[in-house]
């Protein structure tokens, strides 16, 4: 990748809570398009994204965004001018309705030409596909009509740096991917970084990502590469009577059929194992890297 072309720039950035060490010298460079932040529960995803957008400081490290460190106030005024954000958890106004929420967090956002707020702000409604429930409030809306709203909401001001955290947890396959198609429209017209641990959305949507385990980055580069890993170590196994797997193998998916349970395995089976090879997926891959590192 070509460095100047980099939109964002971490060198040896950590964190600390207390005796907690939520980031351990992070080194990473993202450049523009859409980048995938992939890890379990509780590695990391939420402190880097929030330090990214100004909203922590780091214990040591430099993060740049935009040419801008956001350990400096004048940083970080700059970053949050460019920025557009989407936390795993968005405080609405139940009582509001969507045009009515938009209007005010444009307002915040300083867009004070009134005219020029509505038109920006019905644009957006268009483009998330809550037009004709902008009326509404938002404590009518189900779900994914609210995470659009916080999409809608991030894209005010038109940010060059899109970052969304977790943006599809909980939500129905419909919603999933229409807000993955969302993300990736706004990728044609600024960096978006997706934090998740839903592999289905990077898969989908990223190519390029990092995988962050217990504050570390594990591993950097494009979905293939992260596929490759697992390959020669996926398996189809099939028992007849049920029996579970040899110890040493993770089961990934069980299918039970007439002819008997068919597993989907990692691992190196015991010789004579009633297996057959498969070509692995993202997920696959993941999981591979999770367990070996």
């Amino acid at each position: 990748m070509d460095r100047a072309q980099d939109v964002i720039e971490i060198r040896g950035l950590a964190r600390h809570f207390g005796r907690v060490r939520a980031l351990l010298d992070v080194d990473l460079a993202i450049g523009p398009g859409m980048f995938g932040l992939v890890g379990p529960n509780g590695a990391g995803k939420t402190t880097l994204m929030r330090i990214l957008a100004g909203l922590l400081r780091p214990t040591r490290g430099s993060a740049h965004v935009l040419g801008h460190d956001v350990s400096t106030v004048r940083g970080k005024r700059a970053v949050k001018a460019l920025l557009g954000y989407l936390p795993q958890e968005l405080g609405l106004y139940p009582d509001l309705t969507a045009r009515e929420f938009l209007d005010y967090i444009a307002i915040l956002k300083l867009i004070t030409d009134a005219p020029a707020r509505r038109r920006q702000v019905q644009v957006l409604l268009e483009r998330v596909g809550l037009a004709e429930a902008a009326d509404r409030r938002l404590k009518t809306y189900s779900g994914g009509m609210k995470r659009r709203v916080g999409i809608a909401q991030a894209l005010l001001g038109e940010p060059k740096l899109l970052i969304v955290d977790e943006p599809t947890a909980g939500l129905d396959p419909e919603e999933r991917v229409r807000l993955r198609n969302l993300l990736a429209e706004m990728a044609a017209r600024c960096t978006v970084i997706l934090s998740t641990h839903i592999i289905e959305d990077v898969s989908q949507s990223c190519s390029d990502l990092a995988v962050i385990q217990g504050g570390q980055i594990i591993f950097r580069g494009h979905p293939r590469e992260l596929i490759a890993r697992a390959r020669g170590h996926t398996w189809f196994l099939t028992t007849a009577d049920g029996a579970r797997p040899a110890a040493g193998l993770t089961v990934v998916s069980t299918l039970i059929a007439q002819a008997g349970t068919q597993y989907r395995v990692l691992g190196t089976p015991p010789n004579g194992a009633p297996v057959e090879p498969v070509e692995p997926s993202l997920e696959d891959g993941y999981l591979w890297l999770m367990q070996t590192g």
